[in-house]
């Protein structure tokens, strides 16, 4: 199952689940209740480490998928490149061409 959730809505969650408060899962954690408090709130989000590590302590574990979008192209970036003018389109292309010039030609200057 997959779900679009913050990392903030996460931890609460589970911290819910388990029937914990903030302070208790703090005091398994060896963090303080502000510090979850501030993660539940959204003021601050954790690293992969961190939000692993506070699940750990409530006996769950982090399992992040990924999965492939369909088509070529991240829809997201396929509007934002159609909504620019076709000038600022060629200018990006004729960048993106310099680039991969650069690229190349250092690649070979390195095998050299």
């Amino acid at each position: 199952m997959l779900w679009n959730v913050t990392a903030a809505e996460l931890l609460r969650s589970a911290r819910l689940r388990h029937g914990l408060t903030q302070a208790r899962l703090a005091l398994r954690a060896g963090t303080t209740q502000t510090a979850i408090s501030r993660l539940e709130r959204g003021d601050r989000s954790p690293s992969i480490d961190t939000l692993r590590r506070l699940l750990l302590v409530m006996g769950e574990d982090l399992d992040l998928r990924t999965r492939r979008l369909a088509g070529e192209h991240d829809p997201a970036h396929l509007r934002a490149e159609r909504a620019l003018a076709p000038a600022r389109r060629l200018e990006r292309a004729f960048a993106w061409m310099r680039l991969n010039a650069a690229l190349s030609a250092a690649g070979r200057r390195a095998r050299r």
